[in-house]
């Protein structure tokens, strides 16, 4: 009668246990993303709301160089609109924007989470100091002024992450772009400068 191998039969059964314990775990793994796949899909995240409640301009200077100077106040709102979903916002710089032109740099907005249906407030200053301009915007700018309305845009670029439960996802972009519409007065303000009243609260669009 020939003899067993006994070697070969235990290491075959071990590759047989490994083989079982790899799909146990591989089967846990795609059953977990299943559920948090199904979870999103449920839960799918709405925007967040942003809406520019008030614009307040300090200085709006061209030069004779086609330099503008800018110092603006910006009063603006972000609502998460989820029940379920919160949002953690990472990173949220505002900015102005006239004619597709930055007008002023960048300030970084308070970052943090916010919970479901909060609000949060922001009234940052916006500032450009001798920003060159092209010499078309500069004509623009003095047929706005005359016309006694101008349109600029107060912008946000960001990222943020959605919160459903413990489970938080990756990083997300988002753009915000805020229509702000401005009323001209040429004869009042310091120096013969014209001065600028907001004139009604825009909701905002936001792209994610």
């Amino acid at each position: 009668m020939p003899k067993k191998d006994c070697g070969n039969h235990g290491s075959y059964y071990r590759h047989k246990l490994y083989r079982r314990i790899f799909a146990c775990v591989l089967s846990l793994i795609i059953l977990v993303l299943f559920v948090i796949l199904v979870i999103w899909l449920v839960l799918r995240p709405t925007k967040p709301k942003f809406l520019l409640q008030d614009v307040s301009v300090y200085q709006f200077d061209l030069s004779g160089t086609n330099s503008l100077s800018s110092n603006l106040q910006i009063t603006i709102s972000s609502r998460n609109p989820n029940d379920r979903i919160g949002i953690y916002y990472d990173r949220l710089d505002i900015y102005a924007e006239y004619h597709n032109q930055q007008i002023t740099g960048a300030t970084s907005l308070p970052t943090g989470y916010q919970g479901h249906n909060d609000v949060n407030i922001w009234s940052p200053y916006l500032n450009g100091v001798a920003v060159p301009v092209y010499a078309y915007i500069a004509d623009t700018i003095g047929q706005d002024e005359n016309a006694g309305l101008m349109l600029i845009y107060i912008k946000i670029n960001g990222r943020l992450r959605w919160k459903v439960g413990s489970w938080i996802s990756g990083h997300y972009h988002i753009d915000v772009n805020c229509p702000a519409f401005l009323a001209v007065d040429n004869s009042k303000g310091n120096g013969g400068s014209a001065s600028f009243r907001f004139l009604k609260m825009t909701s905002c669009s936001v792209e994610v």
